[in-house]
């Protein structure tokens, strides 16, 4: 291989790698606090967290393989902060898996029988972005609620946040993360405790699933919808947005089946990436479009090597001081909620079902054991569905 070809294999190479780093490092601490919200325990996260980075590393260099075009896989994130926000389920940790594998179940569905991908497009776009917001507004106070609690552990996270989201916007997180990392050393170094060092090693833990309904209406359902409207038709758009189409059918059935396979070791859900799809498949990967595929081979590559270090990142949440993980956490979300904010109210006609979605999810309110999100899109669909058949009625001559 020449210096030149050499030369112009390294950008793309590059690209997978900022693509995973980025991705990963950005929001697998949200994986983590989304895992343990719903019961998981340190153990099962950390678990859970392996399991979601290997199938998407084994994703991103099928899809990218197979197709030769710059695919990338990405951990559902919307998805991690719904279960933040969802809190325990009835029937605990192993409901909470089965709700995971139902999920992954109608992923597939949506390759198999078109109808139900057809379904989820009629979901007014504001009314899921608005249950995506209330279901965000918790995690992104968390920031301001921590900075008060203890402002020597938080301020250094959001500062480092500032100055790189004005310097390095790419990486203002991971940065974020690594100032967090440095307030995790001085606190052992302060109070001489010392991680365990088989809690290094990474380690998959199976639990057997139970469906409950609970799970399947407050988990799983939810959890489809926010991934596939948030993730999956964003991270198609953007590609085309590119000059790529995305072959839709394999590509569900790679994250659909992925998605199963991590579900039992405690991995939430896959999809298409959308940010990171930027990364990998603009112009600054490669001038020819036709070499940018080695950028998504390349972050599946970086994936499994990040998979390999999950559990010393679990272990240095574990290690952290309360309010720090939390405002990585938080800052890591700012984005994706003020997108879901403008996209829920953009319509002034589609406002009023919006908000009231909005309020709902942010509530937290659980009823009959269903979690706030379910409850949300109802009384969002219902909201919008009265004010709507008054207007047309309204509209015609009596």
């Amino acid at each position: 291989m020449t210096e030149t070809a050499r030369a112009s294999l390294a950008r793309p190479l590059i690209a997978g790698v900022v693509t995973a780093l980025v991705g990963f490092t950005s929001t697998f601490a949200v994986v983590l606090t989304g895992l343990r919200a719903v019961g998981a325990t340190p153990a099962q996260a950390a678990s859970g967290l392996l399991a979601i980075t290997l199938v998407v590393g084994v994703g991103c260099i099928v899809l990218a393989g197979r197709y030769r075009i710059p695919i990338t896989v990405a951990w559902s994130t919307p998805g991690v902060a719904l279960l933040a926000a969802t809190g325990a389920v009835d029937g605990g940790w192993p409901a909470v898996v089965g709700g995971f594998l139902v999920c992954a179940a109608l992923i597939l569905c949506t390759a198999l029988f078109p109808p139900l991908g057809a379904l989820i497009a009629r979901i007014p776009p504001s009314i899921a972005q608005a249950m995506l917001a209330g279901v965000l507004l918790p995690l992104c106070v968390a920031p301001f609620v921590g900075l008060v609690d203890d402002p020597w552990g938080v301020a250094p996270v959001l500062i480092v946040w500032l100055v790189a989201s004005r310097l390095l916007p790419r990486w203002a997180v991971p940065l974020a993360f690594v100032a967090a990392i440095a307030v995790v050393a001085v606190e052992l170094t302060r109070t001489g405790v010392n991680a365990d060092a088989a809690s290094l090693l990474p380690r998959l833990e199976f639990t057997a699933p139970e469906l409950t309904v609970g799970a399947v209406i407050g988990i799983a359902l939810p959890l489809f919808v926010v991934t596939m409207a948030s993730q999956n038709v964003p991270g198609v758009a953007v590609m085309r947005s590119l000059g790529y189409t995305v072959p839709w059918r394999p590509a569900m059935l790679v994250t659909g089946l992925g998605s199963a396979a991590a579900a039992t070791f405690g991995g939430h859900a896959m999809n298409l990436g959308a940010i990171s799809a930027a990364i990998a498949a603009g112009p600054d990967s490669h001038p020819d479009p036709k070499k940018r595929w080695v950028a998504g081979v390349s972050a599946g590559g970086t994936y499994l090597v990040l998979g390999a270090l999950s559990a010393a990142f679990a272990t240095i949440v574990l290690l952290a001081p309360a309010g720090v993980i939390p405002a990585v956490a938080g800052v890591a979300l700012f984005g994706a909620f003020g997108s879901a904010v403008q996209q829920a109210i953009d319509d002034p006609g589609e406002r009023v079902p919006a908000v009231v979605t909005f309020l709902v999810a942010a509530s937290g309110i659980a009823v009959f054991g269903v979690s706030a999100a379910f409850w949300a899109l109802l009384a969002g669909l219902v909201v919008r569905s009265v004010l709507h058949v008054g207007r047309r009625r309204a509209a015609c001559p009596g």
